[in-house]
């Protein structure tokens, strides 16, 4: 989770959020838009074979295209990747933070 909490810091320039939606998303102050956001991307990483078109009407309910939907499905693809072949090999990104 640090791995990628420093690159969701980098994008929000914003510290205090960045813990917020590190610690538990549903309490971080952001807009509706990119809560649509967060909530589809926990359900596409947690639950991916219950996802459905109905599934996509929040986020257009808040004024996404589907070209921003692609792009968060491919993100979020992206880093389940990395993740899964992370845990393959037995690889722990943050050890080496840790041991500082």
């Amino acid at each position: 989770m640090d791995n990628h909490g420093g690159s969701l810091r980098k994008e929000t320039g914003d510290d205090a959020l960045t813990r917020q939606i590190m610690e538990d998303f549903r309490k971080a102050d952001v807009d509706a838009r990119t809560m649509r956001m967060l909530e589809y991307s926990e359900k596409l990483t947690l639950h991916p074979k219950e996802m459905s078109e109905a599934d996509l009407t929040p986020m257009r309910e808040e004024g996404m295209t589907d070209e921003d939907i692609f792009d968060v499905v491919q993100i979020v693809g992206y880093f389940n990747y990395t993740n899964r072949r992370a845990n393959g090999l037995g690889v722990d990104p943050d050890a080496e933070k840790r041991a500082r």
